[in-house]
């Protein structure tokens, strides 16, 4: 799923400012820099799922036959490469 840099700094600052609000979370930096540490986070999590993602398509195009996208079956190949690339990275 793609989600758009202002969709991004709206989670980031959002986290921030929920962390800000629990008393026993005291911030070593000010808030912008955990702000923007955060985003970075949930960008580079959005690269490896599109990785994830991409990797699980291509072994699904790879079979044989063609498979329709939407169909039960597309959905348990999936399911299934999906998993074993998030196993890969230890996720």
């Amino acid at each position: 799923m793609r989600v758009s840099r202002e969709k991004i700094n709206k989670l980031a600052h959002a986290v921030a400012d929920a962390l800000a609000e629990v008393e026993s979370v005291d911030f070593v930096e000010d808030r912008n820099t955990i702000r923007l540490e955060v985003r970075r986070v949930l960008e580079n999590l959005m690269t490896q799922e599109a990785k994830i993602d991409a990797a699980a398509r291509q072994k699904i195009e790879s079979q044989r036959r063609t498979i329709l996208e939407g169909s039960q079956e597309w959905d348990i190949l999936y399911r299934k490469y999906y998993n074993e690339e998030v196993k890969k990275l230890g996720i």
